[in-house]
């Protein structure tokens, strides 16, 4: 039985070396596919029959093994949309089972996928591709938070994002210890001229004892004896905006014998009447030490009724912070503003989405705003080559798979996509070798087959 075991196993063998040029041909035909995994090879001998002393040689048989997790090279791209995964992870996709009415319906199968070439189609969804679904978790816009912790497939829309009235109007400042205002510029010897004269105002005295207003006639005082502080525009409930003026005046000083004490006001008319408000006093007033801190510290400060221009805005809180606002010597005598940011915007239609490198999906508006709207969940296994291939580089969870777990540690990689891990030049070294093994099962069964031959002739 010798001879025809050997030809047995040579059969096995070309069946096996056959079944390797089949998964080498997948490869190399793959191999500009995005985010393929590779099919190796495994063969496994057969033993026929053994014993202690004595073992028959068997045959082979050929398996295949997966390379889920063998990363691929992650290549720059140009679409905002596209993503690649870095390290451990796949996406979590769906794939349509019927479009009635041009619009996608779903089995509620998740599968998974490493091909992350994923772009909007016409209905607002995010399709790879391969036509597969891209599942991601809302995100709250306010909160930032996600909402929930099942991913579904979202669809996009460009709705209009509401406009959010100024609430907060974040103002950090160092206001210069002797500041160079008309009035200073006037009479440069003459002590105290820096400071604020309310006799000089003849409708009212704009200081917060007095009644904190500049009217239309007095404007031009009040220019004079002050300095800018800085301007920022503002938006109220119909996102309407407004430019808020700001100006300091220092109304005591240290060197008169007192304390440096400060001012600040806002324009609430630009083109206003002689007995009209022209400037509003906040009514708060801010006390320096001899070391140019805030004594005491004022975190804080709102504004009642903010009006400007006969727009109303509301309340709004005027934060410092922590010794946001200073005094020190400043060359130049004039308020040096080092934050002034507001949290309000017009309304905005939605012109793009694009993927972060924090796997989230950012939609950026025509109101110049960038809002994350969805966070990209990765789902990982723990047998990650026990997944079931299907079309179009998904795969499909399985008992040995075991279900997906969310939350795996790879990152997102956005702009990008990851290429297929096919080695070329690897793939041809398999070629060669698989070629030449082919080749000696072929002469295995030629040499049995002559063996044979000389058998049936010794007989004749």
């Amino acid at each position: 039985m010798g001879i025809f075991g050997a030809m047995t196993n040579a059969v096995g063998g070309l069946q096996a070396q056959s079944y390797a040029l089949e998964n080498i041909s997948g490869n190399i035909a793959n191999s500009q596919t995005t985010g393929f995994k590779r099919v190796d090879t495994s063969f496994a001998d057969m033993v026929a029959s053994s014993s202690a002393k004595r073992q028959s040689s068997g045959g082979v048989v050929a398996l295949s093994r997966q390379t889920n997790n063998v990363q691929g090279d992650i290549q720059t791209a140009g679409v905002d949309t596209y993503m690649a995964i870095k390290g451990d992870g796949y996406f979590v996709v769906q794939k349509p089972s019927a479009f009635p009415d041009g619009q996608p319906t779903f089995v509620g199968v998740d599968l998974y996928t490493r091909r992350g070439d994923f772009e909007l189609d016409k209905n607002g969804y995010l399709v790879n591709g391969s036509g597969y679904y891209l599942k991601a978790l809302r995100v709250d816009p306010t909160t930032g938070n996600t909402v929930g912790s099942v991913p579904e497939v979202l669809q996009f829309t460009n709705d209009f994002l509401p406009s959010q009235t100024t609430t907060i109007i974040e103002y950090r400042a160092n206001l210069a210890s002797l500041p160079r205002n008309q009035s200073y510029t006037n009479a440069p010897d003459t002590p105290g001229s820096e400071l604020l004269v309310p006799g000089a105002f003849t409708g009212s005295d704009p200081r917060a004892s007095g009644d904190g207003t500049v009217e239309g006639a007095d404007v031009n005082t009040f220019l004079e004896q002050s300095v800018a502080g800085g301007a920022v525009t503002v938006y109220d409930a119909l996102g309407n905006e407004v430019n808020v003026q700001l100006r300091w005046v220092k109304t005591d000083s240290a060197a008169t014998g007192t304390s440096d004490t400060w001012e600040l006001f806002y324009q609430t008319n630009s083109n206003p009447g002689t007995t009209d408000v022209a400037w509003q006093n906040v009514g708060q007033v801010y006390e320096f030490n001899a070391s140019g801190i805030l004594t005491p510290n004022i975190p804080a400060v709102t504004i009642t009724g903010l009006t400007v221009n006969g727009v109303v805005i509301g309340d709004v809180i005027l934060s410092h912070g922590n010794a946001g606002v200073t005094q020190f010597a400043d060359a130049n005598g004039v308020a040096k503003v080092n934050l002034l940011t507001q949290n309000g915007y017009a309304a905005g239609e939605l012109q793009s989405i694009a993927v972060n490198d924090k796997g989230r999906i950012v939609a950026s508006y025509s109101n110049g705003r960038s809002i994350d709207i969805a966070e990209i969940p990765l789902a990982s296994f723990l047998g990650d080559n026990a997944l079931k291939r299907l079309d179009g580089g998904a795969f499909e969870a399985t008992s040995e798979s075991g279900p997906a777990i969310y939350g795996a540690s790879g990152q997102i990689v956005g702009k990008s996509l990851e290429g297929s891990n096919t080695d070329i030049a690897d793939e041809f070294t398999k070629l060669i070798v698989t070629q030449q093994a082919y080749a000696a099962n072929t002469r295995i069964v030629t040499t049995a087959d002559q063996m044979l031959q000389e058998t049936i002739n010794m007989i004749r």
